[in-house]
Parts: C-alpha cells; structure tokens; sequence
C-alpha cells in the first residue's frame, strides 16, 4: 500500500539534499511532485488541493533547526498534515451504552461486509472481551447466511439463523431480542449490498437502522476502489448517520486514495482497515502511524503490539534463558522462530513495519519471501527429533531422505543447513546480556518519539 507515493515523496526529499532552508521556490517544485504523487495515488481532487495548499502554508520560510535538513523538515510537515488529513487519532467503537451493543455494517455488494463482521467479532472478543452474536439480514443471498455462519463458527461467536423468506428488518427485531435474553455485549447486524447505490436498498437498510438503534454504524468499502470510495462513502453518509468507515482489501492497494480521501469527503472517522484475507487481519486505524508507513518510516508501534498478542511470550524466555546459558541455537528453534514470524503475517508483513524496509517488503509481497519459509518449515518437518537438536548429524543418506520427504531437492536442505549455521553463530553472540545491547542498539534506529516504547525490561 502506498508504494507509489511513498517513492515520489522520498525522491522529492532528496532533491531539496543539500540546500540551505525552505524557500518559496524550491517549496513550489516539491509540491509539484507531491501533487503528481497524490493524483496518481488516486486521492480525490480537493482533498489534494487542500492537502497541497496546507503544506506550501506551513513549509515556506520555515527555518532547518539543529540537524534538520530541508528535506526532513518537509517530511515533518508532510507527516503532519497526512495525519491531519486521515484524521489525528484512532477513533475507536463506542460501546459503552445498555447492552447489547448494536454494530451495523452498511456498504456495496462485494465490499467485504460479511468478512469484515467475523474479523470484527474476533478482534472484540480476543481484545476486548466481549460476547459477541451476530446476524445477517441479507436474504438475497443465500450463501451469505452461511457464510456469517460459518464465520461465526470459526471465531466461536453466537449466530442467530436467519432465512430467505423472511423481512430483514423482522430478522434485526427478533435478533436484537435473542441478545438481550442471553445477555451478549455485543450484536453485529450484517445488511444486504447492492452492486450500486439504489433507493430500495437505502430505505431497507434505514428500516433496519430505526429498528435496533445501532450505537455504531459502519460503512464497509472495498480500498481499491480508490476515490470511488469516498464518493460512495459520502451517499452512504448522507442517507444513513455512520459513525465510521472500514477500509477492506489495502493490501490489494498499491495507491492508498482512499485512505486518504475518506475522512476528508465524509467528515467519519476510518475506524478499521483490512489488510488481509485471514481472519485476524483486521487492525484499528491509527493515522499518524499510516503517515509514518507512507513516510517509509515503518510502524514499529503496530509490530510491537503485534508481537505481544501473537508471540508465544513463555516460548520466547525459554529460548532466551537456553541462549544465555551458552546452549545451542537449534533447528526446532529455527523452526518456533520461522512459525511465529508467520503468526505476525509473514515476511511481507513484518519487513512493511520496519523503518526503512518499506522497499523489502513490496520485494516479498509477493510471496516468495513466505514460500521460503513454508519450505524450511517442511524441511525441518521432514527431520527426526534427533536430527533437529543435533544438525551436524544430517549427512549424505540422511538430506537424501528429508529431501525426498519434504519434496524438495538436497540443494533446498543443504541451503537451510547453511542459513542455520549462520543464525547459530549470531546467536551465540546473545550469550550474557547480548540480547539487551541487540536491542538498545534497535533503539537508537527507531523515529523519534517511538525508541523502546515496547521492549519491556531493555
């Protein structure tokens, strides 16, 4: 996501390398670039010109302060106004009235409501401990029914059935009922999209929206469809009162316009984005850490709160407690390592987070970095207990065998076994407090303001 603009932006700060202070004309040739950058970034016209306008006032004349350059003075101001324009802050669901609280998700056919509704009752019930129960009042599709059920099944939320013959707003009534009788915190009412904005589906959906009086009402809308999202949020917004916008598929979307023309167009708040097709990829929408991966300045504050939900914390101090004492770094730790990096979404996802890896991670996004460690995974799979606490035992016959089991080739195996000696070497290295001067050294890289935020005990 972003990638596009992220390049422009960064060519357009090394061009002004070298130059003493921000002047009106060397102002003028970046907001050039910067202008171009958000046009094809497919971000809505008057949000660009307000956008550029806002950034030409609060750059020119400007002085470059200490170790400033001019360059990284205008990527503050930049960074600033990206975060004005996508909405200052996480705004986040307001359920806080008499429950059960009621979430209507709105929005097109194919935006990725029924999905984005099981992502949300994972996401309330792991973070936030709800009890959670759903509903889907789309009885023109049947598939969709099941689906929500078969969503709710997987993330252990309570669905109350619902069929075709059915009227939807009798389906929200008698749902919103069953959830007060079984006193769940939470009801999400999942409505029927249409393939455009027509007047049968407005006055559905405002029916429903009278009969179960949602605290929160969310407009679902798919990320690639650039300032067309904006501009449908805005019909949506004007015939219903959403409380918030949920931006699907963004890692589908390399330009970002929508992220950047919503809160501006609609005057809401984007709640959540997407940025997966797996069940818990589904994050609050923190817009100046959004400016600081527009920037390539990564998301370091998102990587740790990732980390701390999704490592295996006892796992992680057994490994570091076996590395202190001097043991060996094995390939049943490779392996743990290799697992939990895919429980954070993966090479792609992890390398997009880091400050100045934005460019490795759009190289990985593609999936060959995840490939490779599917196949160590497998490699190391196909070994006995023993050769994976003693490596130095896979000779000849014995890669000839775990070649064959995991499918692969010797060459696949003997370039694990290399990368494994490698890591056991630098691993030896944290041995004695190795660890801690590892990660105090982390720290000094981190933009300013997020050093050591969320390495406990460093």
């Amino acid at each position: 996501m972003f990638e596009n603009l992220s390049d422009r932006l960064a060519l357009t700060v090394k061009k002004l390398k070298g130059q003493a202070r921000l002047t009106e004309d060397n102002i003028k040739e970046s907001m050039r670039e910067v202008r171009m950058a958000l046009l094809e970034a497919d971000v809505a016209l008057p949000v660009v010109k307000k956008f550029v306008d806002s950034v030409k006032a609060r750059a020119i004349g400007q002085e470059v302060q200490g170790s400033l350059s001019p360059g990284q003075a205008l990527v503050k101001v930049v960074n600033d106004e990206l975060v004005e324009i996508m909405g200052q802050a996480n705004e986040s669901l307001d359920l806080k009235s008499q429950p059960p609280a009621v979430v209507l998700m709105a929005g097109l056919q194919g935006a990725g409501k029924t999905t984005t509704a099981g992502k949300l009752a994972k996401l309330l019930k792991e973070r936030e401990n709800k009890k959670v129960a759903m509903v889907s009042c789309d009885v023109y599709r049947p598939a969709a029914i099941k689906q929500l059920e078969t969503l709710a099944a997987q993330v252990d939320a309570t669905f109350f059935p619902s069929e075709i013959g059915q009227s939807p707003i009798e389906i929200a009534r008698n749902a919103l009922e069953l959830a007060k009788k079984q006193h769940m915190d939470v009801l999400l009412v999942d409505t029927a999209g249409r393939l455009h904005i027509d007047s049968d589906m407005m006055d559905e959906i405002k029916a429903i929206h009278a009969a179960v009086k949602p605290v929160e009402t969310l407009f679902v809308v798919d990320a690639m469809t650039g300032q067309d999202a904006a501009n449908t949020a805005k019909a949506f917004g004007d015939a219903l009162p959403l409380t918030g916008v949920v931006l699907t598929k963004a890692d589908g979307d390399a330009r970002g316009g929508a992220a950047l023309s919503v809160r501006e167009i609609t005057g809401k708040p984007i709640k959540f984005i997407g940025m997966g097709e797996k069940i818990d990829q589904l994050e609050p929408f923190h817009p100046e850490r959004m400016a600081s991966r527009i920037l390539g300045m990564g998301d370091v504050l998102s990587l740790v709160e990732d980390a701390q939900r999704k490592v295996d914390h006892k796992d992680a101090q057994m490994l570091a407690k076996k590395l202190n004492k001097g043991k060996g770094f094995d390939l049943e730790d490779l392996r743990a390592q290799m697992l939990q990096m895919q429980k954070m979404g993966g090479m792609g996802g992890l390398m997009d987070k880091l400050p100045g890896m934005g460019k490795m991670g759009q190289a990985v996004q593609s999936g060959a970095g995840d490939k490779e460690v599917g196949r160590m995974v497998a490699i190391i799979n196909s070994m006995t207990p023993q050769e994976r606490r003693f490596p130095e035992l896979i000779k000849g016959s014995r890669k000839k065998r775990i070649a064959f089991g995991s499918g692969l080739q010797i060459q696949d195996v003997n370039r694990l076994l290399k990368q494994h000696k490698q890591m056991s070497k630098m691993m030896k290295k944290f041995k004695g407090g190795g660890l801690k001067k590892m990660m105090r050294g982390l720290k000094g890289q981190m933009p300013p303001g997020m050093g050591g935020g969320g390495f406990p005990g460093m």
